[in-house]
């Protein structure tokens, strides 16, 4: 009998690219999810005299800056026009013709893969473009060109498309599929306690469930444990993935890294720093809450409450579900109630916690 396999992420991107449709993907997902990798596979495959890999986060600086930056390497036909912008408005005028205009050696239209689509609002602070945005994305609407874009928050991104031409379309970041972090826990783990082959599989099946809880099947989260797994000895992390949740969990280890700096690239992109800060710790210690229960515990009036809860979802930190507020990031709650005290956490509370936490992970 044969298995049904789901088509993988980048299969259906490819397959949107290829389609008549028109239709613009638009892949989102939190930190770690492996949006960024996936354009870099799409650049792998598609050769880069037909696709162009962009990194707006890092080179939305200036729109002068930008398009020389974009522009500099191009191998595209007629890429190179209106380099000498001068002005700001100019210069992001010429961009949009970069976009529209590109094309290959044969004519033929070029694809563009643009990292964080959001970090274009950089440029709204510049005079003439306080609606670049909007005028970006009918541009790519538009395009004869090919477009896959990514974002790391989900809310903003729809809010942005709210009023964007109809060919824009969501795709959610996947988690990570069985069959692939069954394939990373045996290179971690399979050369350990040599037993019969149909034990070794079922061994990294049962090892694979469990990370996938874990991690919420997030590449990043998955491969900090198992690299842990990979790194320890027998009797240390072993083949135990609650071990190796412990050890990545330790301050200045892979998955503190990942989640510290989660947690506080989005709180700078939100309002109300410290206040908001404040909410995180008060759900770190007991979700779901409604705003009456935080509110209370934070000593604000409801209406202020509201106005940084939903600072906090704007940037995916929190979710609201029935009027009950809880953490986007299960793991990233955990991080926070170890790490968001005035003193570092002990081995035995961080064994704790993320024993506590896995057994939650699995029952739910």
């Amino acid at each position: 009998m044969t298995t049904f396999q789901p088509p993988s992420i980048d299969q259906r991107i490819t397959a949107m690219l290829r389609e008549d449709s028109g239709r613009i993907p638009v892949v989102v997902g939190l930190c770690g999810a492996g949006r960024t990798s996936l354009l870099h596979r799409l650049a792998g495959t598609l050769g880069p005299l037909e696709a162009q890999y962009v990194n707006v986060e890092r080179t939305a600086t200036t729109p002068e800056r930008f398009l020389a930056a974009l522009t500099a390497s191009s191998p595209f036909v007629d890429a190179g026009q209106a380099l000498r912008a001068l002005s700001p408005r100019q210069a992001f005028d010429a961009v949009l013709a970069y976009f529209t205009g590109a094309r290959r050696a044969d004519e033929g239209p070029v694809t563009f893969l643009i990292d964080e689509l959001l970090e274009f609002r950089t440029f709204e602070s510049f005079p003439g473009l306080r609606r670049s945005m909007p005028e970006l994305l009918a541009v790519i609407a538009a395009s004869p060109n090919r477009f896959v874009l990514t974002s790391r928050y989900p809310t903003r991104t729809a809010r942005a498309l709210a009023g964007a031409p109809p060919q824009y379309s969501v795709v959610p970041m996947p988690a990570l599929p069985p069959t692939e972090l069954a394939r990373m826990l045996a290179d971690a783990v399979g050369a350990r306690a040599p037993r019969a082959a149909e034990d070794a599989e079922s061994d990294i099946d049962g090892l694979a469930r469990l990370v996938a809880a874990v991690s919420g099947g997030r590449p990043s989260y998955a491969r900090a444990i198992t690299g842990e797994l990979h790194a320890n000895p027998p009797g240390a992390a072993g083949r135990d993935p609650m071990a190796a949740l412990v050890s990545a969990l330790g301050p200045g280890a892979s998955l503190w890294a990942q989640c510290a700096f989660d947690y506080e690239m989005r709180l700078h992109r939100a309002r109300g720093y410290g206040a908001l800060k404040a909410i995180l710790e008060i759900l770190s210690e007991q979700e779901p809450l409604t705003l009456t229960d935080i509110s209370q515990r934070m000593g604000r009036t409801p209406g202020s409450t509201k106005d940084y809860l939903s600072w906090l979802e704007d940037v995916d930190l929190v979710a609201a579900h029935r009027k009950r507020y809880r953490f986007r990031d299960p793991l990233l709650r955990l991080w926070v109630r170890l790490h968001c005290h005035s003193t570092p956490p002990t081995g035995e509370m961080i064994d704790r916690e993320a024993r506590e936490f896995t057994a939650t992970c699995v029952t739910s």
